[in-house]
């Protein structure tokens, strides 16, 4: 069965600075599909990145500018480096990847938290 596991969540004062981790079990990495959700409380899973397997990528406007999708297909991860963090930006963050044939498996999440 094939596995996302995230890493890299924490703690971390406005401003600061995060990278959160995607190691994939799987075989077909590559070729996938990878974004990053996110849900604070209350609120509904939101997109914040992806990235193609050919390396595009495409962002929500709220994160335009601070935050940085990328992937290394050697070591089948995907990275989020997150900086210039808000509060708002608080949540628990979600890895996603979706076959070329259009399934989705997805990590267990991390959490992400901006305070002071």
């Amino acid at each position: 069965q094939v596995q996302l596991v995230e890493s890299g969540g924490g703690l971390v004062q406005p401003g600061g600075s995060l990278r959160l981790s995607c190691a994939d079990s799987g075989s077909f990495f590559r070729v996938n599909a990878m974004g990053w959700h996110r849900q604070a409380p209350g609120k509904q899973r939101e997109l914040v990145a992806a990235i193609t397997s050919g390396g595009s990528s495409t962002y929500a406007d709220s994160v335009k500018g601070r935050f940085t999708i990328s992937r290394d297909n050697a070591k089948n991860t995907v990275y989020l480096q997150m900086n210039s963090l808000k509060p708002e930006d608080t949540a628990v963050y979600y890895c996603k990847g979706i076959r070329p044939w259009g399934a989705e498996y997805w990590g267990q999440g991390t959490q992400v938290t901006v305070s002071s």
